[in-house]
């Protein structure tokens, strides 16, 4: 497969900044919606926007769109997709959905037909009329936006602002992701000083911390495409191989972050992070 087509979804607001990332990380051949942007890549794409981008929510492999109005045109453009290049005998394919002024409006409807036709659909290549589920996970997203539908495989997993770096929760917490588009949007530079007063668990200055250090945001995670048997192993390895190749090693960061301490009368503590 010379070219895919992937879509990086985002919080509503911040697909110019998801788009600003994709474009620097090589990939212009871009267009930007509503919550996702969708650019063409190679295949070492997928494993270079998994473990890079800092504002996207996840990455999906888009498998194609078309229009349905009816559950019989639903299914026939699912079951016209190319499942069985991706998915293998064993795989779970499990379904999501949603649906957004169409007329197509019963998402578990939705989900039930695009599975069917999935399974209809690898039944002609594998030749087996039950699949056991037991194998890599491809998650599957039907999306329904004014009577087009999108169908994409989830690449990532677990969201991307799961960065693997941190191991407790907190009341209130900042989604990683949220917190890097702040930084980026800031146009800080890794320079200069950055100071947070108020940094309840720190993730702005840790995100700046990744940012300043030309960290990748993904290299301490693991993603469901690593276990997909179409994406060679060797391209996660060369992935990671490059983020860690192009770590600041030698930064000096000046990031900080403020924090009351409990029961010292509005006495702040602090946590910096240096390079």
């Amino acid at each position: 497969m010379d070219k895919i087509q992937l879509i990086a979804t985002s919080t509503f607001g911040l697909e110019a900044v998801v788009a600003r990332e994709v474009t620097e990380l090589g990939y212009t051949d871009t267009a930007v919606e509503n919550g996702r942007v969708t650019f063409a890549a190679g295949m070492e794409g997928l494993c270079r926007s998994n473990l890079w981008l800092r504002a996207a929510d996840r990455v999906l492999l888009k498998m194609g769109e078309f229009r349905a109005e009816s559950f019989r045109e639903l299914f026939e453009g699912t079951f016209a997709l190319p499942w069985a290049e991706w998915i293998p005998a064993d795989g779970a394919f499990p379904v999501a959905g949603k649906s957004v002024n169409s007329r197509l409006f019963s998402v578990p409807d939705c989900q039930a037909i695009v599975k069917k036709a999935i399974v209809e659909k690898m039944k002609t290549r594998y030749k087996k009329d039950w699949f056991a589920e037991t194998g890599p996970r491809y998650r599957v997203q039907v999306a329904l936006l004014k009577d087009m539908a999108t169908l994409a495989i989830d690449t990532s997993g677990a969201g991307l602002h799961k960065r693997g770096y941190r191991k407790l929760n907190c009341e209130a917490p900042l989604k990683e992701t949220l917190a890097a588009a702040m930084v980026l949007l800031s146009r800080w530079h890794p320079d200069r000083a950055l100071v947070d007063p108020f940094c309840g668990s720190g993730t702005i200055p840790l995100e700046a911390g990744l940012i300043g250090l030309n960290l990748a945001p993904g290299l301490k995670r693991s993603f469901d495409a690593e276990g997909w048997p179409a994406v060679p192993r060797e391209l996660w390895t060369r992935a990671r191989e490059e983020a860690l190749d192009l770590v600041s090693r030698d930064k000096s960061l000046h990031v900080h972050g403020y924090v009351a301490a409990a029961g010292l009368g509005g006495h702040t503590g602090i946590m910096a992070a240096t390079g």
